[in-house]
This record gives C-alpha cells, structure tokens and sequence, in this order.
C-alpha cells in the first residue's frame, strides 16, 4: 500500500477502488489518430475529437470535477481528485485537451462567478464539450500582466471589448475564454476586470482568431482579435476593478496551486503520460545505446553516462519532493511548492531533451518529417517545445523573483 492509500479516508478508499476498476475495464487504449505531446500542440480536429470522447467518457465516470459541488457539474467529494489523478496516472491514460479550461478556467470560475453562471458554465467545462483559453497576454503585456490594453467599455448591462490577444494556446479550438481587461486607465491594478467570453460563436462577431505558426511549424498558439464584441454583465467575474485580483487566482492554478487547494485542479494535471518515453531521464539510456558515434554508442561514452546519471538523480529528486504535497507540515507557505515544481520540471525536461540531441550526435539535425529520424523527431519537438513552457505561467526569471521576493523575503533586485 503507498503512503497515499494509508492516508485515504473511508470515502477516498472507496472511491480509489472505484478508479483502479473503471480505468481497468475503460482505458482508452491507442489512438486511432497521431495525439501530439501534449494538449497544447493540439492542431488535428480528429485529435481532439478523440481526446474530447475521452475526457466525457472519465467525467462521467466521476473522475473529472471530483471535488466540484453536484450542482456545479462535479462529484461533491472532498479530496478526492488527487486520488484520480494519481490512478489516471499510473494507468498511463492520455492527457485531456481541456487543459487550460480544467486547470485554470474552472477554479477562477468556481471561485469568482455568480452561481447561475458556475452551473451554466462548469459541466460543459469539466466533460470537455467546451473547450477553454486564456486571454491574458498581448503585444506589450507578457511578463508585465498589469499592463493589460484590451478594453472593456459599460454599455447599459453589457460591456463592448476592444483589443488584442496573443500567444492563446488552443483559441483555434476554444468555445469560451477566460478574458482580463482594463475596465479603467486611472490605475494600472485596480483598473482590470476579468470576464469570461464566448470564442468559438462569436468568430466573424466581433472575434478574429488567427493562428501563429510555431518554430516546430505546429500551429498551438493563436492571436485573438476583439472588434466591439459585446458581453452580458453577468460574465464579469467578481467586482469591477477586481481583475487583478481574480488574475491571481488564476495564476496560482496555472503555476500548481490546484494541487494543494480544493476542489482540485479537476484533472488538468494530466498531461501525457511520460513513462520511459520522450520527456522521461531513463529513456535516454536507450536512445544512447541505439546512438551510433565513430564506430561506438554514445552508451560507451563515460561523459554521457554521466549526463544521464545526474538526470536520473534529478528526475527522482522531484518525484520525492512532490510526496511533500500531502504533509501540511511540510507546506509553510501556499506557493512554495507550485513554484518549486513549475521550475524545476520545465528546465529539467528542456535539459533532457538537449541531452537527447548531444547523444543523437549528426542525427539530431532530422526532424519529424524525416523517416530516418531517430525516435521520429520527437526528442528534437521536445526540445523546441520546452521553451514555450519555461515562459508559461509567468517567465522562469519571473518565478525566480517571487519566489525569492515573496517565499524567502528576500529584498527586492534593482
């Protein structure tokens, strides 16, 4: 039994069992279409038509939304959602592709909307019929969030949005977004409010969504375009003014708080499972001893044999480190931990992957459209890949800052 078992409740036991049987009997298998690396990439309508079939075949079984309230489309559980994720993940089943909806929209929405609007919004969100986006950065407001441009203007009781965002992974698909605008010019914090904002049936109505082709040449990124697109009031989420302040709820999902709040994250954590494949230290033992370099492998090369040791110790140091999550007494401070992770896990998959194209040698030059590429390309997508993910959620060198500023209390760097 694992230490997470012996630290279940009744009702979790219970509803363990529950996951370990239905994902025994309804794993969804292999895909009938090529699922990219993760739900980011998505670009293949028949991809997330069979990633959708998934994630509302997983909900209705009660593993998505687990810790939500019945009447908000969830279960009515309590901590119950980490149980399912963690059988989702030893089960290796695919990711969902309402990533940004699971992880980042519902907790905000949960926290922040009026309760018609929950119960209209949430099932849809959590059975993967809707699919989310984040609107938050734009030409000149990355790293700087506060310096948010798109305009909400109050008209009666609607508001009319004019603005620009850009780099919103999966727009091309998105039937809703979660939208931060300024509302005033007077005060760069309390001038923002949040909405959410229908995508998808709006395009040609005030939205424009255009795709934005990627080094990798995937297209997971877009720029959406508001043109007088009109929104009820009752979208607004929380207080004129109170954007900011719902931005950060947000964030603090985005970055893993979702995992030490309830109700969880409904899922969102579930990104492809790595096992020994792309993206997992171990993987490159055998990617080295395939990897042929003057005569020998790059396996016989000591310097490399090193390489992937420290890796190794690295990815394991990690996976020990979130055993931290379940032991309040090991969680002085709320962020710590998310923040912790988000760094760590995204340079160390980018350092396996550039591992990866020191080991192919000559070959790492091939790519996916290449038949003689080494593991199809896909060590070379993943490196390409990383970056995007060491700026998400706030810059690396931003996540740096807080957690030295905010976490250790650390003065401020000039």
């Amino acid at each position: 039994m694992s230490d997470a078992e012996k630290q279940d409740t009744p009702e979790q036991a219970e509803f363990r069992t529950h996951c370990q049987q239905w994902l025994a009997e309804n794993h969804p298998g292999q895909p009938s279409v090529h699922i990219p690396q993760g739900a980011l990439e998505l670009s293949d309508p028949a991809a997330l038509q069979w990633l959708k079939t998934w994630q509302q075949s997983a909900y209705d079984a009660g593993l998505i939304g687990t810790d939500y309230s019945k009447e908000t489309g969830g279960r009515g559980l309590t901590g119950c959602q980490a149980i399912a994720n963690q059988e989702m993940q030893k089960a290796k089943t695919p990711f969902f592709p309402n990533i940004i909806g699971l992880g980042m929209a519902a907790p905000t929405v949960y926290f922040h909307a009026q309760e018609a609007v929950k119960q209209e919004l949430l099932p849809k969100l959590l059975s993967g019929e809707h699919i989310w986006c984040q609107g938050f950065s734009e030409p000149g407001a990355g790293s700087d969030l506060a310096n948010q441009q798109t305009f909400a203007e109050k008209k009666g009781d609607t508001w009319v949005i004019n603005g620009h965002k850009v780099w919103t992974s999966l727009a091309h698909f998105a039937d809703w977004m979660i939208l931060l605008c300024r509302t005033s010019k007077d005060d760069k914090y309390n001038g923002l409010s949040y909405f959410v904002v229908p995508i998808q049936s709006m395009i040609g109505k005030g939205v424009t969504v255009n795709p934005l082709i990627k080094l990798t040449g995937e297209t997971g990124f877009n720029e959406v375009i508001f043109e007088d697109l009109v929104v009820e009031d009752k979208y607004r989420l929380d207080e004129v003014g109170a954007g900011w302040k719902v931005a950060m709820t947000t964030l603090a999902h985005e970055r893993g708080a979702g995992l030490l709040t309830t109700p969880a994250a409904g899922g969102m954590v579930m990104e492809k499972e790595k096992g020994a494949g792309i993206g997992n230290a171990m993987s490159l033992i055998d990617l080295a001893k395939q990897s042929f370099r003057n005569g020998k492998t790059a396996a016989d090369d000591g310097a490399i044999r090193d390489s992937i040791m420290e890796l190794m110790i690295r990815q394991e140091g990690f996976r020990q480190n979130q055993r931290r999550i379940g032991v309040k007494e090991l969680n002085d401070h709320p962020m710590r931990l998310p923040l912790q992770f988000k760094l760590v896990a995204t340079e160390m998959s980018q350092d396996i992957a550039q591992l990866a194209y020191e080991i192919e040698g000559a070959s790492s030059t091939l790519y996916v459209n290449d038949e003689k590429a080494v593991a199809g390309g896909q060590w070379q997508l993943a490196y390409m890949n990383s970056f995007g993910v060491t700026i998400a959620a706030g810059a690396n060198e931003v996540q740096r800052n807080i957690l030295g500023e905010r976490v250790l209390n650390m003065p401020k760097s000039k």
